[in-house]
């Protein structure tokens, strides 16, 4: 007898993500103290810009596919009825608004092939910029880069996501902590796809990428880095509350504001990577983040928590939020001169109070008294911050 997704729900696989996207919706799973640092840079304002805004244009060319705007829904869910209707909602919104859509972790769908239907969207999406995702741990658990290609050839997905989320793994009850050996391994799935033309980015979860770390992906041959930092959903938090006894709920606890801030995230890949693109997330909340990000260097910006929580109402609200963004983002713009994202991210942005570890940046003259990410001192002034300087302004010391 053919096995159903209703059949599968009460696996391991589907209730992990059923509890995942409850928690999400139901639950406080942001950082307490540890911000994006977003909040730390703003971009100068134009008072004349010289510019119609009608005529702001955020269009731009990624991967073979023509997009409408920067705006990334990132990886979320699949794998159970609810993430089927989710992601649907999803896809039918980026395909008429002309946005990029990130599948969830398609491991579900290898394990039980009756799952697949739950990823499938190209059916209400033909023409998007869709992002096939598999947690990159699970290469050191029998999968393989045949495995990666079928992922993209089953749900006809023009880039490969490896996802890379060891912390959560390391809290998570029954998580997959064999982090070893997989630098070479990601190597070969870039290697191997490459025969079919197939790019392959790699991405955190939400506690960023170090200089390092982006230097030794960067020479794997992957086509970009979603820097994906801390600020926004902590999925230790979010392991926290499915935690199965209270050692394991003190445990994930303790990892509340671990990682590395969003903007310190992006500006790591950019000085490690330079050659990469850079896709931001992590805490992305309001199209001048999206502005912002762009301006940091970022070609794609995503955003997760507040798409899912417009997806379990309507594909009307998802779309409604998406205007959302995309209207705050053409006024930013508009209200810093910038008439293209070419200029966008030519724009030098500002940054405001102190900087723990970066008195000597060169274009940001700042004594660090606190950390990245926390609010600015009280006493606050504003520096430049050139975004395509070299030696990058926010370098560790």
């Amino acid at each position: 007898m053919e096995t159903s997704v209703i059949d599968l729900c009460g696996s391991e696989t589907t209730t992990r993500k059923i509890d995942h996207l409850r928690i999400n919706l139901e639950e406080n799973v942001q950082f307490r103290g540890l911000t994006t640092g977003l909040e730390m840079l703003y971009l100068p304002h134009a008072a004349l810009p010289e510019l119609d805004l009608q005529a702001v244009n955020t269009t731009q060319r990624l991967f073979g596919k023509q997009l409408n705007s920067p705006l990334l829904i990132s990886s979320m869910t699949g794998g159970t009825p609810w993430g089927r209707e989710i992601n649907r909602a999803l896809a039918e919104a980026a395909q008429i608004r002309g946005i990029a859509l990130g599948l969830g972790s398609m491991r579900a769908a290898l394990e039980h092939p009756a799952l697949l239907s739950t990823f499938a969207v190209r059916d209400v999406a033909p023409d998007i910029l869709l992002l096939a995702n598999l947690g990159a741990v699970q290469l050191n658990y029998g999968y393989t880069a045949e495995h990666c290609r079928r992922l993209v050839e089953l749900v006809q997905a023009d880039v490969l996501v490896l996802h890379l989320n060891a912390l959560q793994e390391a809290v998570q009850a029954e998580g997959n902590t064999n982090f070893s050996g997989l630098l070479s391994k990601i190597e070969t799935v870039v290697r191997e796809l490459a025969k079919d033309q197939i790019p392959v980015v790699v991405k955190e979860v939400g506690w960023g990428f170090s200089q390092e770390t982006s230097r030794l992906l960067a020479q794997t041959g992957i086509a970009a880095i979603d820097a994906s930092g801390a600020g926004g959903t902590s999925w230790s938090e979010v392991e926290r509350y499915r935690a199965p006894t209270p050692a394991h709920r003190q445990v994930a606890s303790a990892f509340i504001n671990w990682g590395i801030p969003t903007v310190q995230s992006i500006l790591n890949v950019r000085t490690g990577a330079p050659t990469l693109l850079v896709f931001a997330s992590g805490g992305i909340r309001t199209g001048i983040d999206v502005a912002k990000c762009i301006a940091l260097g970022s070609s794609l910006v995503g955003m997760a928590s507040p798409f899912l929580k417009a997806a379990v109402v309507s594909t009307e609200a998802v779309l409604q939020f998406i205007d959302s963004i995309l209207w705050e983002l053409r006024i930013a713009m508009f209200c810093c001169g910038a008439s293209n994202l070419e200029t966008l991210a030519k724009t030098p942005l500002l940054c405001r109070g102190a900087l723990y570890g970066f008195g000597r940046a060169v274009h940001c003259q700042c004594a660090g008294t606190g950390p990245l990410g926390t609010a600015p001192a009280e006493s606050e002034t504003a520096h430049a911050l050139d975004p395509t300087a070299r030696p990058w302004p926010w370098v560790a010391v």
